[in-house]
């Protein structure tokens, strides 16, 4: 991605295809810049960018759909009917990007809040909006704008907004590309910004600088999504490089909310002195796994849904065979015993999957064995092969088991893992699969294959 071309991709202006598939038939494809939330039924519902890559959008306002499993979608339309009159005003936007949907608790029960975005592609006259309903199935209805930047005047855009509630603090992370991303407060009460001017009035100021990157790579950083670190602190999801292909996840811990953020190495997100190529810990990048119908290409603008006994970063990818084309995906997010959120190589397989950590390996000789791995150090600007590798003696020398999974390793060769039971979706069996930072802030992930 470049800093003129931005979050929401609606296929080439003209270009429709001989055959359009209806809507209906979507499913997962078409939805890019998810984020993914469960109703008090347990159905989950996603939001994302209006978007159609079989060409221009039919339809916008947020899409929606819903699933029992994460597994298979339903598409059901959008929520709000078109770009509202406020933000399509300001920004002149033909959809909306990146809706972030939160629970919020009110004094009169609860509502839930969608932070949309509206903006045009290589520009910085954009606008962060906020709509509400009382499920997420809708009604929803329109607040309002809560952070507006002008091209001419700002050195940041107001797009990939994020609500994080921090007990009875609410805040709203934000940003892509240009400035970089920054964070400010919100009125839990009315879901605009603490230094509103006026009730339902975009923000005064813009907020703290948290991540950026230097023109050198375009600036090219997006979609922070920020969640709690077991133990204390905070840990920044971001999304580097070229949406169409170089796209992959980073990300960077903070013992405040406001930062520093930092990686695996101790690099600020902020420093452009730093080599961009090396700042933030790699996570999630283009692959290919043996056997698998399609290679992964440019997965990224990640969320978190957290659920009791496991999270999931949602996120949306495109293919190597089918570079236009992208859907929803879903992975197991695990935290290291050092405090890393790392993410599973297999995607979610629903009732599948084990939740219950006291289950997970404790004991060092399980690791013995023929793994599958990709190695996310290795440049993101191709689609990476797996490779195989045999686990030995050896290699399992000075391993300390930490029970639930955890293994850790100090000295010249540090390991940072977490093994956890997955399911192989190309081989069609229950299996194990890991995360691991290693030496210099590295991070290999893969599956049991013997």
């Amino acid at each position: 991605m470049t800093s003129t071309s931005h979050t929401a991709p609606a296929g080439d202006a003209g270009a429709v295809a001989p055959s359009r598939p209806e809507p209906a038939t979507w499913g997962a494809r078409n939805a890019h810049d998810p984020t993914a939330v469960r109703d008090e039924d347990g159905v989950y519902w996603l939001f994302s960018t209006d978007a159609d890559a079989s060409g221009p959008l039919r339809a916008a306002g947020a899409q929606i759909r819903r699933s029992t499993d994460l597994v298979s979608w339903e598409y059901v339309g959008c929520a709000l009917d078109g770009v509202p009159a406020a933000a399509h005003e300001h920004a002149g936007a033909e959809g909306l990007w990146a809706p972030d949907v939160v629970r919020v608790d009110t004094v009169d029960g609860h509502e839930w809040r969608m932070y949309y975005s509206a903006s045009s592609f290589g520009s910085r006259t954009s606008a962060i909006g906020l709509a509400v309903a009382p499920h997420p199935s809708g009604p929803w209805s329109d607040r309002g704008i809560v952070v507006a930047t002008e091209h001419d005047r700002d050195g940041h855009n107001a797009i990939d907004a994020q609500l994080v509630v921090d007990g009875a603090r609410h805040h709203l992370v934000y940003g892509s590309f240009f400035g970089g991303l920054h964070i400010l407060e919100i009125d839990p009460a009315t879901g605009f910004a603490l230094d509103a001017p006026a009730p339902g009035a975009p923000a005064s100021s813009f907020g703290t600088l948290i991540a950026r990157r230097p023109r050198s790579v375009d600036t090219a950083i997006e979609g922070p999504y920020i969640v709690p670190r077991p133990g204390g602190g905070w840990a920044l999801v971001v999304s580097y490089d070229s949406l169409v292909n170089t796209y992959h996840v980073r990300v960077a811990v903070a013992e405040d909310l406001y930062g520093p953020y930092v990686d695996h190495e101790g690099r600020e997100m902020t420093d452009l002195e730093a080599n961009p190529l090396q700042v933030g810990l790699t996570v999630l990048a283009s692959h290919r796994l043996e056997g698998a119908s399609r290679g992964i290409l440019a997965p990224g603008h990640a969320s978190v849904l957290t659920e009791p006994g496991h999270q999931l970063l949602v996120h949306h990818t495109r293919f190597a065979e089918t570079p236009r084309e992208h859907e929803v995906q879903v992975r197991r997010l695990v935290w290291t015993r050092g405090g890393w959120p790392l993410v599973s190589v297999q995607t979610w397989a629903g009732e599948r999957e084990t939740d219950d950590e006291s289950t997970w390996p404790s004991d060092v000789s399980v690791l013995a064995g023929e793994w599958e791995i990709v190695d996310w150090s290795l440049p993101t600007d191709v689609v990476q092969e797996s490779r195989r590798i045999v686990v030995g003696d050896g290699e399992l020398e000075g391993l300390v088991a930490h029970g639930r999974g955890r293994f850790t390793r100090d000295g010249e060769a540090p390991v940072d893992a977490v093994v956890f039971p997955a399911w192989d979706a190309v081989r069609g069996r229950a299996t194990l699969s890991f995360a691991a930072v290693g030496p210099k802030g590295t991070v290999v992930a893969g599956t049991r294959v013997g």
